[in-house]
């Protein structure tokens, strides 16, 4: 894949043996508590949902209203105003846009670190050049590069650098981020990788994916120090699962709602809303993607 090209990199991110085998999550108070307010009956707060495929601009924006979708991170190509998918995306925008919908321009690889200029001149500004998009979602994963592995701290560093650029050059247009469960482990500048990402954006999307709520390897476990630190920080954050096939491993399976029905699936989501739902950080849900999520059988 080209270091600038827009791919599913949210499924790749969540398939790394880091994200699949380190699911033991801290006991940290705050976890105990979001589990607890599981019995809590709070409103729904709007989902949004990754939109990797943007050829089908009716059916799309029927399932997220469908669904309760508020928000789309739809995936836009470098040099859109030149691209084929253009003529698609402006269907996809005014279709979202008459439906209530706010639609976020989404790109990412973790080659941007490198050079988030060229991202910059090839890429979000083109996008919000067309009007279409409300904010921009970042979903670069850096971890998925293969200097991570030899040179942690300095693509740390230079991620971190690259979230300050497209904050600064995307203007009045939020700046969102997804990131992994993990991240709270991750040390950077005196603190650790999670918040620091929250500092530089309008929020983030925390990619816990499993297929059960509870336990100490669910979704409420792995989210709940994100969730804690977006209440401190004053940043919303959504907590993320997953749809799409990912392999048939066990590793693999856990991460999924493939194979599930849509029925299993919304007891889970609404597991996880009510264990967060009392938190000032917790910002709802967030669907990857709306292939797998319109394939789910009832």
């Amino acid at each position: 894949m080209s270091a600038f090209a827009v791919g599913a990199l949210g499924t790749a991110g969540a398939t790394i043996a880091q994200a699949a085998t380190g699911g033991q999550a801290s006991t940290a108070p705050f976890a105990a508590q979001a589990v607890a307010a599981q019995a809590v009956a709070a409103p729904a707060a709007p989902r949004a949902m990754w939109v990797w495929d943007t050829s089908t601009p009716a059916a799309t924006v029927d399932l997220a209203v469908s669904r309760g979708i508020g928000q789309l991170y739809a995936a836009v190509p470098p040099h859109v105003d030149s691209s084929p998918e253009l003529a698609s995306l402006i269907d996809l925008s005014r279709r979202a846009r008459a439906a209530g919908l706010r639609v976020d321009a989404l790109g990412g690889d973790p080659g941007w670190v490198d050079n988030p200029t060229r991202v910059v001149d090839s890429w979000l500004r083109p996008a919000l050049a067309t009007g279409l998009f409300t904010g921009v979602h970042a979903d670069i994963e850096p971890y998925t590069g293969t200097a991570w592995q030899t040179k942690q701290a300095t693509v740390v560093k230079k991620y971190l650098a690259t979230l300050d650029t497209l904050r600064t050059s995307a203007g009045s247009a939020p700046l969102e981020a997804d990131i992994p469960f993990w991240f709270d482990g991750v040390a950077a500048n005196g603190s650790t990788l999670d918040r620091e990402v929250l500092r530089r954006t309008a929020g983030v999307t925390v990619m816990a994916y499993r297929n059960l709520a509870a336990g100490p390897d669910g979704s409420v476990a792995l989210s709940a120090a994100e969730v804690q630190a977006g209440t401190q920080l004053g940043r919303p954050v959504r907590v993320g699962q997953e749809t799409t096939f990912l392999g048939d491993g066990p590793a693999d399976t856990k991460q999924t709602f493939f194979g599930q029905t849509g029925t299993q699936f919304e007891a889970q989501l609404s597991a996880i809303a009510g264990a967060f739902g009392e938190s000032p950080g917790f910002a709802g849900i967030a669907i990857h993607d709306a292939s797998g999520y319109a394939a789910l059988a009832p």
